[in-house]
């Protein structure tokens, strides 16, 4: 499953800050109808991402119904990103087995 969108980066401070892309309630949606077969535990759902000309692997983290991106520094850093900026992400749901 290939999903394009924009989003906005939003800072979760807990204790350390954390930095996400909530991912729109539409594709939420499909990644909930094939999280079953993507999950290995906690909820949680691998992915392939691209920002920018950053790709990376990740797991989205299931929030208030739907998912958010997590965006580390590894791919914040080069591309000078900070919370309130927009991005268009490209994510792919890596299916298990």
């Amino acid at each position: 499953m290939h999903i394009v969108f924009d989003g906005r980066v939003v800072e979760w401070r807990g204790p350390a800050p954390f930095y996400f892309v909530p991912v729109p309630e539409e594709h939420s949606a499909d990644v909930r109808q094939v999280a079953a077969m993507a999950t290995y535990g906690w909820g949680v759902v691998p992915v392939a991402a691209r920002i920018g000309g950053v790709t990376f692997e990740t797991s989205l983290f299931p929030r208030d119904g739907g998912y958010w991106l997590p965006v580390k520094n590894a791919v914040r850093t080069p591309l000078g990103l900070a919370a309130g900026d927009e991005v268009t992400v490209e994510m792919t749901v890596r299916l298990q087995g």
